[in-house]
């Protein structure tokens, strides 16, 4: 969701979502760009934020079910990775390629606002999972017993 919300703040200001409007906006959105990568860190999966934890276990435990599934799984996860690098790259580093760029505003206080809890979450869940983990424990063991019959 917070790459949908980023997505959206730079929308407003352009009003285009095509990779190749973008370019260099690292250089004019310094602050946007750092929590983008965060955000896309975290759908990447990278350890110690909240992206790896869902990554993690449904792997292993689609990997007890059917390794078969989890190696597919495992390559859409790259793939996926592979692909958020390059957009990054394309759309934050380089030379600004549209003039337009040039007047992008970094973020602002409502956006930092909207955005910062968001933050919060994506490490805390990273770091601490088990803060969450635990209390669904018991619904998820419920709901497998269910399952499995």
């Amino acid at each position: 969701g917070a790459l949908f919300l980023l997505v959206g703040v730079v929308y407003d200001r352009r009003h285009t979502r095509l990779i190749e409007e973008y370019g260099g906006i690292a250089e004019v959105m310094p602050k946007y760009a750092a929590v983008f990568m965060i955000v896309m860190l975290s759908s990447i999966g990278l350890p110690g934020l909240n992206g790896f934890v869902g990554e993690f276990l449904i792997l292993v435990g689609s990997y007890q079910t059917s390794p078969v599934y989890a190696i597919f799984a495992a390559a859409g996860v790259i793939l996926a990775a592979i692909y958020l690098l390059w957009m990054y790259r394309r759309v934050f580093f380089g030379p600004i390629t549209h003039e337009e760029n040039r007047s992008l505003k970094d973020l602002n206080a409502a956006e930092w606002a909207s955005l910062l809890p968001i933050l919060v979450f994506i490490v805390w869940i990273g770091v601490h999972p088990n803060t969450f983990l635990g209390k669904m424990s018991v619904s998820i063991g419920h709901f497998l017993t269910q399952f499995a019959h």
